[in-house]
């Protein structure tokens, strides 16, 4: 089982980390088996900046679209290139909106460029030598920037191996069709029961996405909670207790 090639080679061994989630969870070693190669490939964005830049145009839309979307911002930069800090301030805020942009988005990219100007969102360099936690903390500080978003940057671009984002949909998802709940778990649930994956949190969420890939239409059927005074009303109009 190997690693998909990558101009960025990761900053730990996937072969260790396959064979300490088999001994520690027997039904992720079963979906380790079944999906197969370890295909995690990093991003290649210069910057942080550039970075959380893309990540802001995926928030909330389908991929495709955001593609298509930071395809537009990119030409907005000198050469091709995505544009620079000073670049993106010095855009035009209809410009911004006929991107594809909300309005949101637009401040959001705008505090973004600005709080790399200033310092606050670290060099690459510099954000390779701290922690998790440190980034998370540094990088919330920017609009529009959540800890999922964050967490997202330390998996794909810094492949840190130990992530486990407890809020991200297509995570709960996988984890309750691998260990065939009905519904999808809470956060707190989640980070619990993911103790277990330590030191390798982010090999075991990427196969939790590989999981619902697997499923198909029928990871549809796994669905959120219905909460409880709703399931107080069902139950008082059927008679019968709801899951």
């Amino acid at each position: 089982m190997n690693a998909a090639t990558s101009a960025i080679p990761l900053p730990f061994d996937h072969l260790e980390a396959h064979a300490h989630l088999s001994r520690a969870d027997k039904p992720l070693a079963t979906l380790i088996e079944r999906v197969g190669e370890f295909a995690f490939k990093l991003d290649e964005c210069d910057s942080v900046y550039e970075s959380l830049l893309e990540a802001i145009m995926h928030q909330s839309i389908a991929g495709k679209a955001a593609q298509v979307i930071w395809g537009r911002i990119k030409a907005l930069g000198s050469h091709g290139r995505c544009p620079t800090p000073e670049e993106l301030l010095r855009v035009s805020k209809p410009k911004l909106r006929k991107a594809g942009l909300s309005n949101a988005k637009v401040a959001a990219v705008r505090d973004l460029a600005q709080k790399t100007i200033d310092g606050v969102v670290p060099t690459l360099v510099a954000a390779q030598k701290m922690s998790d936690q440190e980034l998370v903390d540094r990088l919330i500080a920017v609009r529009g920037i959540g800890p999922w978003t964050v967490e997202m940057f330390l998996i794909f671009r810094l492949g840190r191996p130990d992530v486990l984002p407890i809020h991200d949909y297509g995570v709960q998802k996988g984890w309750a069709i691998t260990y065939r709940k009905k519904n999808i778990p809470k956060p707190k649930e989640l980070l619990k029961f993911g103790e277990r994956w330590r030191p390798y949190r982010t090999v075991a969420s990427w196969y939790m996405w590989r999981a619902v890939q697997l499923a198909g239409r029928n990871a549809r059927k796994i669905t959120k909670p219905k909460p409880l005074k709703k399931r107080i009303l069902l139950k008082k109009r059927t008679g019968r207790p709801v899951s």
